[in-house]
Formats: C-alpha cells, structure tokens, sequence
C-alpha cells in the first residue's frame, strides 16, 4: 500500500523550517497565556479545583473537536486552514484581553461571580482552536518533507511543542509573579499577532488534492466515518493508535514525558502508510482519542494519590516498606505513582510490541516506502 504522497517541492525543507519556527511562536504564545490563567487564578484563589478543571477542560475540549478540525485540514488547503486557526484563535484572544481589562481583575478573581468562569472559557476557545494548527502541521510534513526525512521532521515537531511546555511554564511563572495577568495577556496577543502575520507572507506550493473514484472524500464536517476507514485501511493502524499513542496519553495523565517521542514515531507511520489527501482526518481520529486519555487518568489518579497513597507513604510502615526505592523525602506519595506508572507503560509496550498487529504495521510501512530517489 503506498500513501500517494505528493511531489515535494524545490523549497519544501525551507519552507517546512519556517513553518516549524512560526508554530513554535503561536504555540508558546498561545501555552503561555493558558498556563498564566492557571497560576493566576491559583495564586488568586489558592483554589486548587479550579485549576484542575481549567486544565482536564481544555484536553477534553481537544478531544471533542480533533474530528472536525482533522475533515477541515482534508477539505482545504493547509496554510488557508493554518491562517484561519490562527486569525480565529487572535481574535478570540484579543476579546477575552477587553473582557478581562473591562471587568477588571479583581472581579474576575473572585469565584462566586460568572466573570472568572466566562474569562476561562473565552480563553479555552481560543486555546483549542490553535490545536487546528497542529493537525495541519502533521500533514504539512507530508507535504514538505521527502519520506526518508518524515521522522527527523516529526521529532522536529515533537521537540517544539514539548519545549513550548517547558519554556511556558516557567514563563507564564515569571510573568504573572512580575507582571500580572494583564501584561501576560498583552505579551501572548502581541506574539500569535506576529506569528498570524508572518504565516499571511509565508508561500506553500501545495497541489489541489485531485480525487479519484471511489477515493474518501470527507462528508460532512466531521467526518468520524472517513476517519475510522481511513484508519482501518491500514492494517495495524487502529492498534498502533490505541496501544501506544493513547496508552502514551493514559501515563500522560500521571505525569507528563517520553510523549514527543512515541507521537513522532506515530505521525512518521501514518504518513506513509495513509494517503496524504486523508491524513487530516486520521491525525484527527488519533488526536480525538489521545486527548480524552490523559483526562481520564488525572481524575482517577488524583484522588488516588490525595486519599490513599499519599498518606499511606507518610505512615510508619509506608516509609520503612519503601525508603530503600524512595527515600524519604516529603514528595514519596507521587514519587510510588510515578514508578508504578513507569513501570506499567513499559510492561504493557513490550507486550504491545509481540503483537501481530505491530508486526503487522512494521510490514506494511516497508512495504509502503517509496522510490530511492524520492
């Protein structure tokens, strides 16, 4: 199975880089308003249910609207679908920045009152929304890319948003103990302003995707259909989506790493193995599930670790039974969830790993390889 991958232009590495620096701005920028909202609300309120809502809230949101944005990156083009997300997510920005400036700060802080829960949601729209960036830049790499680069690449894509994690948590840190939510939110909208700019000047020779008989067009405007045949066409898709991406996700609620790596290694297979005219709604497929995962474990292990673990490791026989693994310091409670959870991610891949479905999906992604000279 080949996944008709289009002619990569003269220009495409270049373009591809320029591309990835723009993403990386609009990411950081966009990571960094939502994690100030996050300490400034903490700080505000000492309130930690709030912030623990805020942030399930917006993976849950991702999870429900990865569909929809993974049939508009089939429909259209990529860049026009890029500006969009961008221009869109600007917008919805710059309102929450006159809603917040108009109502004032300590009003909003206050919880009892709408204007904190209003102020939140503004700003969870536009933090979704950029996620459409992210569905289109997975199939970008397709499209700019030569296929013996796509996991360099994907790596590539992976290292940034995990570095805007990074950088935007001690960032946004900075910036509300120094400044304050409203400086936070002018330097954020200043910077997806740049980036929205410099993607309106930045040239992507893309193809007009041409359909074929019998070829999945995207019907309707979430296209859950499509998505799930594109991703059972391929052979061992569906299982390397679940199995890995999505158990990745599920550690992913206990704490958050090795996560770029297992999504490049995802996004390299997919691109081959699936048609480049389908892609956007099997990242799509795979991103609906992957965003639902992590959720589902924060809301199971939190209490876990608050009612049970923790103040089991702070008993006497909790410290003498783990003090040779754990030590004794204060943090031993999430330090046990960490190793357990470790322990079972890499239990379960290697069981994942003797599978015929993963044998079957190594198969195929060599038999889908293209031409030496592409």
């Amino acid at each position: 199975m080949s996944a008709d991958l289009p002619t990569i232009p003269g220009n495409g590495i270049r373009t591809f880089v320029a591309l990835l620096v723009n993403t990386a701005v609009a990411n950081v920028s966009t990571s960094f308003m939502w994690f100030g909202l996050t300490f400034w609300i903490y700080i505000e309120t000492r309130n930690v249910l709030s912030t623990a809502l805020i942030g399930a809230a917006l993976m849950l949101f991702v999870a429900l609207t990865s569909m929809f944005f993974g049939t508009l990156v089939d429909r259209y083009r990529k860049k026009p679908v890029m500006a969009w997300g961008t221009g869109i997510a600007l917008v919805i920005f710059v309102a929450d920045a006159v809603f917040f400036f108009a109502v004032g700060a300590d009003a909003i802080a206050d919880l009892s009152r709408p204007w904190f829960w209003i102020f939140a949601v503004v700003m969870l729209a536009g933090a979704v929304i950029e996620q459409l960036r992210s569905i289109a830049m997975s199939t970008a790499v397709t499209l700019l890319v030569p296929d013996a680069r796509h996991a360099n690449a994907n790596g590539a894509v992976g290292a940034v948003e995990g570095l805007s994690m990074l950088v935007t948590s001690v960032l946004s840190g900075l910036a509300i103990g120094f400044l304050g939510m409203g400086w936070t939110l002018v330097i954020g909208i200043s910077a997806v302003a740049i980036a929205f700019c410099h993607l309106l000047l930045l040239r992507i020779d893309e193809p007009r995707i041409v359909r074929t008989e019998g070829d999945a067009a995207p019907t309707g405007w979430v296209d859950l259909r499509g998505g799930w045949r594109a991703v059972r066409a391929a052979d061992g898709l569906l299982f390397l989506i679940f199995f890995f991406s999505m158990l990745n996700n599920f550690i992913g609620g206990v704490y958050m790493a090795l996560i770029p790596a297992v999504e490049a290694a995802e996004q390299t297979v997919i691109q081959r193995v699936v048609p480049y005219r389908q892609q956007g709604r099997v990242f799509g497929f795979a991103r609906m599930f992957e965003a639902a995962a992590a959720p589902v474990t924060s809301l199971m292990i939190g209490p876990l670790a608050e009612f049970l673990v923790i103040p089991y490791m702070r008993t006497d026989a909790g410290q003498a039974k783990w003090a040779w693994l754990l030590g004794e310091g204060d943090s031993r409670g999430s330090a046990l969830i960490f190793v357990v959870g470790g322990f079972l991610a890499v239990v379960l891949a290697l069981g994942a790993m003797l599978m015929p479905q993963y044998r079957s999906i190594v198969r195929q992604y060599a038999r889908a390889a293209p031409p030496a000279h592409s």
